[in-house]
């Protein structure tokens, strides 16, 4: 009986990797989406907002920073994709909030996904990849103040 367990948590454990990446695919989804969970919550506090390339903040942007990158990752075993890629996408807007304030900035503009070097812009939805085990979303964007 303990070599048989022996010889299936072998089996089992080389066949792991594969599963963990039999799944792995991109998915987008609204951005809408993520930032309303996020404001909704309190985890967002509403004092910077979010643009996506393609949107323009309302009225005169002077960017403070034009290059902050953030990389989230989270658990999606057993999950679904919107709900494992919006925690994912909340944990870097926080980062990007954290930032904004921290130089002064009440917003981030020109959000871009971006993955293995190229980029993914879309104006009302972001990028996820979703695998067996793991969720991500890369970002760069841009911190600026809006008046």
């Amino acid at each position: 009986m303990n070599a048989r367990f022996r010889r299936l948590a072998v089996l089992l454990l080389a066949a792991l990797p594969c599963a963990s990446f039999a799944a792995d695919k991109t998915v987008h989804l609204a951005f809408d989406h993520a930032v309303q969970a996020g404001l909704a919550s309190g985890k967002l506090d509403g004092s910077v907002k979010f643009y996506l390339a393609g949107n323009t903040p309302p009225g005169q942007v002077q960017v403070v920073d034009d290059l902050v990158t953030t990389h989230k990752k989270t658990n999606a075993f057993g999950k679904s994709d919107q709900k494992t890629c919006d925690w994912a996408m909340l944990s870097a807007l926080i980062t990007l909030q954290s930032a904004a304030k921290e130089a002064g900035a009440n917003a981030v503009t020109d959000i871009v996904g971006v993955h293995e070097g190229q980029e993914y812009r879309d104006p009302n939805n972001y990028e996820c990849r979703v695998g067996f085990l793991m969720s991500d979303v890369d970002l760069k964007a841009k911190l600026a103040k809006v008046k």
